[in-house]
């Protein structure tokens, strides 16, 4: 038995259960197997209520992007204009890297429903649920020396809080370098990677993931007391065609900022919507680990630390924790 022979029975039930025994007549297959199969297709965004004694049925179906709702939404020049909008892939990150190989325009977008290997910083892997979330990648080819490649990772967390807060009367802080908070709790992730020549850079993917309309029950647990969802946090269901219209507008402007006027507008936006500055904070580098108090940004992006004696030390990359 299929997962797909199993959607269709509980389908024609039209929101009915249907008992554990009917589908194993039905289907010829064992619980255990209905059971294996009930899990994938939640996976996918299906909502199936599985009750002792009256058996499964099928709730609810997983909202599906459109590429005919996303396009009319745009106001961008070219930010999101070439998209690919994907079902399922291992990452958009490696998606969206192949086409740069080949030439793809600035501004090209890569859309997943789904992720199978969703990563973050430092390697971590991200929960990217079929239908849930914004799991998306941008393609920016900046005409800025390869050094300056931190400034638009706190661009993309400007970019990202700004639009968000468009869309939902929320709360959002930044903490170093780009982690969106509400209430302490995170709910994206921004990684950037580049390809580079000569010190110059060639490309930047943009990796944007949004935790939009995940349910507590789609997190691990230990994640619970550290993670949310927007619609956990507001109370409402976000439309993501709304969002990433919203997310890719925001972007677009202040990317054309910089590019006209440098990094300093930038560097103000990032200090104003900060959760990390002036506070004691445990910072875990390459390099080792040591305490200060965060203070602002340096020209290139750099996070000035005021150490205990007074003097100031810059990281590029860090971890930060309070202390």
């Amino acid at each position: 038995m299929g997962k797909d022979s199993l959607l269709s029975l509980l389908e024609a039930e039209a929101g009915e259960y249907v008992s554990g025994e009917e589908i194993s007549r039905k289907m010829n297959v064992s619980r255990t197997a209905i059971w294996k199969q009930v899990r994938k297709l939640e996976t996918e965004g299906y909502i199936i209520e599985a009750v002792p004694r009256l058996g499964y049925r099928l709730t609810g179906k997983p909202s599906r992007l459109s590429v005919h709702e996303l396009l009319p939404k745009l106001n961008t020049r070219s930010f999101g204009r070439n998209l690919r909008l994907l079902n399922t892939v291992h990452s958009t990150q490696d998606e969206l890297r192949g086409l740069a190989e080949q030439g793809a325009q600035e501004g090209t977008l890569v859309i997943a429903e789904q992720q199978t290997n969703g990563r973050g910083r430092m390697g971590r892997s991200w929960i990217s649920p079929a239908g849930k979330g914004i799991w998306m990648s941008l393609l920016l080819r900046p005409p800025v020396p390869l050094p300056h490649t931190p400034q638009l990772t706190l661009l993309a967390a400007v970019a990202l809080s700004r639009a968000i807060s468009r869309i939902i009367p929320i709360i959002i802080g930044i903490k170093w370098p780009n982690d969106l908070l509400v209430d302490g709790k995170k709910i994206s992730g921004i990684l950037l990677e580049s390809a580079a020549e000569d010190e110059r850079l060639r490309y930047v993917v943009v990796g944007l993931g949004v935790s939009v309309n995940l349910e507590p029950e789609d997190y691990p647990e230990e994640l619970l007391l550290k993670a949310a969802s927007l619609k956990m946090v507001s109370g409402s269901t976000i439309n993501r065609s709304d969002l990433i219209a919203a997310i890719l507008e925001e972007f677009e402007r202040l990317y054309g900022l910089y590019l006209d006027e440098g990094f300093a507008p930038i560097r103000a936006l990032w200090e104003a919507h900060s959760v990390t500055l002036n506070q004691q904070t445990q910072l875990n580098t390459p390099q080792g680990s040591f305490v200060g108090v965060p203070r602002g940004l340096d020209d290139m992006g750099g996070l000035q630390v005021e150490l205990e004696d007074g003097s100031y030390r810059t990281v590029y990359s860090a971890e930060v924790s309070g202390v």
